[in-house]
């Protein structure tokens, strides 16, 4: 994690009591999103509490071996840039099939006009790029990590 994530997650940990601290044992630091403006975007969406959900392929997790989310991880969000904006905490994990993500939780993804059309178009062109990198050739079909989360420190 970088020096300034951590510092602000420091900050965020000398808060809470031992009890409460002693909770938390998964942390990381990033930006949500591939580009300056988007990322940039979804720190905001979600340093104002509108942006409570995420999403991620699941073909990420399993083919690059990274750890899959859990319940409980706090993580320092941060702009393109690497600066601190909030912190998160996952709520719930689960895995769903692209074309079964529901309108609620495209609304709570707090993104565009939150609309399921307009989840949908932006994130198959997302995806697409994605599954473009691992050669894999994008489904409706296709698994996505759902995450939801909730600010605990700005």
């Amino acid at each position: 994690m970088e020096e300034k994530s951590q510092i602000y997650l420091n900050k965020y940990l000398n808060s809470l009591s031992e009890i409460e601290r002693k909770k938390y044992q998964s942390f990381s630091s990033d930006y949500f999103c591939a580009d300056e403006h988007n990322a940039n975007l979804c720190a905001e969406l979600i340093r104002s509490g509108q942006k409570t959900a995420t999403c991620s392929l699941n073909y990420w997790y399993v083919s690059e071996k990274e750890l899959m989310p859990v319940n409980g991880h706090l993580q320092v969000v941060v702009d393109w840039n690497g600066e601190p904006i909030s912190i998160i905490e996952i709520d719930s994990v689960e895995t769903c099939k692209y074309n079964e993500v529901s309108a609620e939780f495209a609304y709570a993804e707090g993104e565009g006009d939150r609309s399921l059309k307009w989840w949908r178009e932006t994130h198959w062109h997302y995806f697409a790029t994605e599954c473009s990198a691992f050669n894999i050739a994008p489904s409706e079909d296709m698994v996505l990590v759902l995450e939801r989360f909730h600010v605990v420190y700005r």
